[in-house]
Parts: C-alpha cells; sequence; structure tokens
C-alpha cells in the first residue's frame, strides 16, 4: 500500500529570521526531547487529524531573504489540518512576527544594540498551546532546567503518543486527555511531587471536561489573565508571567522572578548584587513593550557562552 506523500509547505519570514536561534529559544536545553534539533532540521511530533504527525521545520536562504520549508509526516487529509499545521509553525518559532520595533529601540541603548545584533534574527517561540506552557512551568518550579525538562521528557513517554518504531521513537506533548488518563502513581513514579502531580491533573481535568477553557486567556487584559492564571492550583506569579510570555506571546513580560533570568540580567548589566523582583521590574521598565524579547535574548546569551549557539560576534 502506497503512502501519501508528504505535504511541504514554503513559509516567507519577516525578516531578519535565524531558524536556529529561534529553535534554541524554543528548546534552551539540548535535553528537550519534545523540540528537536539537528543543527539543520527541528522536528516535533504532534497530533493533527488524530494522527501523530511529524513536523520538520528548515530554513532555505539568508536572514535578511528567509524561507522556512515545512515538510509533515503524514500528510493532513484536510485543508483545515493543513491550516493547523501553519499556525503550530507560528505558534512555536514566529516567522510573521514584525520586530522591527524592537530593533529601532536596541539602536537607541548602546548595551541593547550590541545584544540584538549578536542575536539578530531570533523570533520569540511560544508552547503550541496555554496548557503546555503551564506543564512547563509546573515542571519547573523549584527545580533546574535540565531537571525540568527531563520531567517533561518522562511525562511524554508516560502518555505514549507516538510516531516511529524500534530505536526511532519520538512523542508528542500530551494533550489535557492524555494526561487526565493516567493514575496519580504514573507521575509519582517518574519524579513529580505529589503537589506538582494534583496541579497537573486538576488542571488536565478540568480542561477536559471543558470546564477551563485556557485559549479564550489570549483576548484577555494583562491583569486579569494574571489573576485567573494565579487562581489556578499550583501556579504563583513566577509561572504566570512565564505563561504571559511563552504561552500567550506577551513580548513585555519578563518573568521577574525567575531565579536564572536575574542572574543573568544582573551580570549583563554588570550589577555587583542580585536583582529581586522589583530590581528586575525597575531595570526592564526602559525595554518595554520588549522585555520579553531581552530574556529571551540573555537565554541565548547563556547558551552562547556554552558553545551551544553561534551568535554574530
Amino acid at each position: 500500500m502506497a503512502h501519501a506523500a508528504p505535504l511541504t509547505i514554503v513559509i516567507r519570514p519577516v525578516a531578519p529570521f535565524r531558524l536556529d536561534l529561534t529553535v534554541w529559544a524554543l528548546r534552551r536545553r539540548g535535553r528537550n526531547a519534545i523540540d528537536r534539533w539537528d543543527g539543520t532540521i527541528y522536528r516535533r511530533v504532534v497530533v493533527i487529524e488524530g494522527r501523530p504527525t511529524e513536523i520538520a521545520v528548515r530554513q532555505a536562504g539568508s536572514p535578511a531573504e528567509p524561507r522556512l520549508v515545512v515538510t509533515t509526516v503524514p500528510p493532513p487529509r484536510t485543508s483545515s489540518g493543513r491550516q493547523r499545521v501553519r499556525r503550530i509553525v507560528d505558534r512555536l518559532l514566529g516567522p510573521r512576527i514584525d520586530l522591527a520595533g524592537w530593533y529601532r529601540l536596541a539602536e537607541r541603548d548602546p548595551r541593547l544594540r550590541i545584544l540584538a545584533e549578536r542575536f539578530r534574527g531570533v523570533k520569540p517561540p511560544r508552547f503550541p498551546s496555554v496548557f503546555e506552557s503551564l506543564v512547563n512551568a509546573f515542571a519547573c518550579q523549584q527545580l533546574s532546567l535540565e531537571v525540568g525538562l527531563e520531567l517533561l521528557n518522562r511525562l511524554a513517554a508516560v502518555c505514549d503518543v507516538r510516531r516511529g518504531a524500534a530505536t526511532d521513537i519520538h512523542y508528542a506533548f500530551p494533550s489535557p486527555r492524555d494526561v487526565a488518563l493516567r493514575r496519580p502513581a504514573k507521575y509519582q513514579a517518574i519524579g513529580f511531587s505529589r503537589q506538582k502531580v494534583r496541579a497537573l491533573l486538576t488542571l488536565a481535568r478540568a480542561t477536559e471536561r471543558g470546564d477551563l477553557d485556557l485559549e479564550t486567556l489570549s483576548s484577555k487584559d494583562d491583569s486579569t489573565v494574571c489573576a485567573e492564571l494565579l487562581a489556578l492550583r499550583g501556579v504563583g506569579r513566577w509561572s504566570a508571567e512565564y505563561v504571559m510570555l511563552r504561552g500567550l506571546g506577551r513580548l513585555h513580560v519578563f518573568p521577574g522572578d525567575d531565579v536564572g533570568a536575574q542572574k543573568k540580567l544582573a551580570r549583563w548589566l554588570g550589577r555587583s548584587a542580585p536583582l529581586d523582583y522589583a530590581g528586575v521590574r525597575k531595570a526592564v521598565a526602559p525595554w518595554r513593550p520588549y522585555a520579553g524579547l531581552v530574556y529571551f535574548h540573555l537565554l541565548l546569551e547563556g547558551l552562547s557562552k556554552a558553545g551551544v549557539v553561534a551568535s554574530m560576534a
């Protein structure tokens, strides 16, 4: 029985665009098994039309004249499926976001200009759903990023939405239904604390029942979004701001309670003392509405120093 040819879509991002930098801002560490990168092609398994589907993205053309070549296996059967592929890529990699205002802002600040030029072409990534951003926040709370990502890898494996066979299996990030179906002991066995399991299952079950529609947050103002997120079990200020940036794409938000980001920001500013939440808010105020882009750039700065990504410097 013949297999249908992969779907190929060409997307022309708003320049400048660099796939490598954007992927690293999304995946954060090499341990991330959901968002895969081999140095040329970004891959992720998603569920489209009820089937685990691998999306693969490579960049053709220069950062100044970029094109993204997107292939999916298996191909979607319907036009709505093809539109969903585009929406997922738009969220994950932000190709249609115009950052001209960011570059104008950076030109007026000598320190910011150097940072913006080093990572020119990165676009702000977003998780495909608010649910995924919240689960990422739960996993990483009070843990190192490396440990949090390992928990997410294990979660995807336990929920077992897979593509591939034998030694070439890759997992999709689980849906609320996938998470809600498993018993709490499954998650505790892979390293989630009892409190995190309660938060995870409460969120998944409420979303699956239809009692909670997280995607409606995108149409609400910051104060309402923050209040509704803080009302959820297991969500504190850091998690709420993390979701606002990485889940809702609010680029003015710099998660002020992120300890790693606090340290990176203080070092970059040449401060001898660490920054607290109030200090972060004061420091990033001149960069609104792009404070969140500084957050992503400082993440890349750390990865560049570790030799993981190549900057323009």
